[in-house]
């Protein structure tokens, strides 16, 4: 039974978050991440045949303790969808949860990618909420799935994939 398991694994996974970009804006944290492979080869049949591919980022917002566990201090879920019409051959990326944003439609397949995989200026919090000696990190987990469906199966069959990266540590004080 392990044998079996072992020999199912994914050829290779082709998710990766590129870039993750942590700043202070107009005294707000706010996060840039951007995702490689946020359609995979393995999407493309099933998404021209009409099934919606969704990618949903998870970002959390931690607090680094020297000699205890790490602090949560918040968590936001953005989730978009990217649809292919077969009558029209128009793909349009829809935002399904944590953020308000017109649909995008293009005939373009690179511009629905672009779209889908940037998550530019989310807005975690406001500084003047935060500590400024506080030592802080932004951790992302990106989720891409066929019809919405993560799990070891989906994952193993390669209709998903999923990827984690963390920022550096940072505090709200100016460092020289």
């Amino acid at each position: 039974m392990g044998l079996v398991v072992a020999a199912a694994t994914p050829a290779g996974a082709d998710l990766r978050i590129s870039d993750l970009d942590v700043f202070l804006n107009d005294h707000e944290l706010t996060v840039n991440v951007s995702l490689l492979g946020a359609v995979p080869s393995a999407f493309q049949e099933g998404i021209e045949s009409g099934i919606p591919a969704h990618i949903r980022y998870t970002i959390e917002l931690w607090q680094y303790n020297r000699y205890w566990r790490d602090v949560r201090l918040l968590a936001r879920t953005v989730e978009r969808q990217l649809a292919y019409n077969v009558v029209t051959k128009e793909y349009k990326v829809t935002s399904l949860q944590g953020e308000t944003r017109a649909p995008h439609v293009t005939r373009d397949q690179r511009d629905a990618q672009r779209v889908l995989s940037e998550l530019r200026s989310l807005k975690l919090t406001p500084a003047g909420t935060m500590n400024p000696t506080d030592i802080i990190y932004v951790r992302v987990h990106a989720e891409a799935a066929l019809n919405g469906e993560n799990s070891f199966v989906t994952r193993m069959a390669g209709t998903a994939e999923q990827a984690v990266r963390q920022s550096d540590y940072r505090t709200m004080l100016r460092v020289q």
